[in-house]
């Protein structure tokens, strides 16, 4: 994506959490913006309105009053379901949604899709993605990119690594991935690639549509490993109760993006200007603290990076 690395009352044991996904969570939509508090103690109320960013939002959306995010809501800590119904949209990613809102004097509304779906419907059902999009090439050419954040990405097998894994000797292996992220492809897809080049057997990827679902194959050994953003690896071990370890260091360290359609620039610079403010205000690293992902702040957020993949 990969985070929503972290409210919760949402943080049912990963087990539980799985069963979000089998109860309708990719249709579920809520207002953020007049949330007034949530779990975390972040309150979009103490962000103040910015008059002169407020006046360079776009007339489309300053007219409807409200900026439309997508989000994967299966991805705990960054964006996923939670309160006490069990389907209010929480995570770090959720917060700064709040908090653009709350400085453009917007209401937000963080609507639950497929992650593959958000950056296709960009322009026309959603204003924003903000949903643990790494920035690469690939993405950069599709949409604008407003980078926020660094991840990197991790490895995760059962308690005591029972079936003694090891990225090093990975062909022929069983592993869990999301399905349209960067440890899917290029990374495991190409790890496969590899394999085969080498006349060995291929990984037998498991690619599913929620980060949840993958989590749960793990836990349950239906799966030999898992790959995901760090803060995401972080956060599955901390939620089902030792079942869960890290295998190995975070690699491939790379910024996260709030994703703009491409023939919006102008809104994809007041995201930019929004996240600069938010970092020398003191409430971005409020919004990461929170939720124990500090570790992954910026010290500042810019509109299309150069990226090396």
């Amino acid at each position: 994506m990969m985070i929503s690395s972290s409210k919760r009352s949402m943080a049912l044991a990963i087990l539980a959490v799985g069963l979000l996904a089998l109860t309708g969570c990719t249709n579920a939509s809520q207002t953020a913006g007049g949330t007034a508090s949530d779990s975390t103690g972040f309150d979009p109320a103490s962000v103040a309105r910015d008059d002169a960013l407020a006046a360079s939002v776009p007339d489309a959306i300053r007219s409807k009053g409200t900026i439309t995010v997508g989000a994967d809501t299966s991805y705990a800590p960054a964006e996923s379901l939670g309160g006490s119904d069990g389907q209010t949209p929480v995570g770090y990613n959720v917060d700064f949604a709040k908090a653009i809102g709350a400085t453009l004097g917007l209401k937000v509304k963080v609507q639950t899709s497929e992650f593959t779906g958000i950056l296709p419907a960009l322009g026309s059902k959603y204003d924003l993605g903000i949903s643990s999009f790494t920035i690469n090439s690939e993405r950069l050419k599709a949409v604008n990119m407003v980078s926020y954040f660094n991840a990197g990405t991790l490895w995760a097998v059962q308690k005591g690594n029972p079936k003694n894994f090891s990225v090093d000797d990975i062909c022929g292996k069983t592993v869990g991935v999301q399905t349209g992220t960067t440890q899917e492809a290029p990374d495991v897809s190409g790890r496969s690639k590899a394999c085969t080049d080498a006349g060995k057997s291929a990984i037998n990827i498991v690619t599913l549509k929620t980060q949840t679902d993958v989590t749960t194959r793990l836990v349950n050994g239906s799966i030999d490993a898992m790959s995901a953003d760090s803060p995401i690896i972080g956060y599955a071990l901390s939620q089902t109760g030792g079942k869960l370890e890290v295998l190995g260091d975070v690699y491939d360290a790379a910024p996260q993006g709030i994703a703009v359609a491409k023939g919006d620039p102008a809104l994809a610079e007041v995201m930019s200007k929004v996240m600069n403010k938010l970092i020398s205000d003191g409430t971005y690293k409020k919004i990461l603290d929170a939720w124990n992902n500090s570790t992954g702040a910026v010290t500042k957020s810019e509109v299309n990076p150069a990226v090396t993949s």
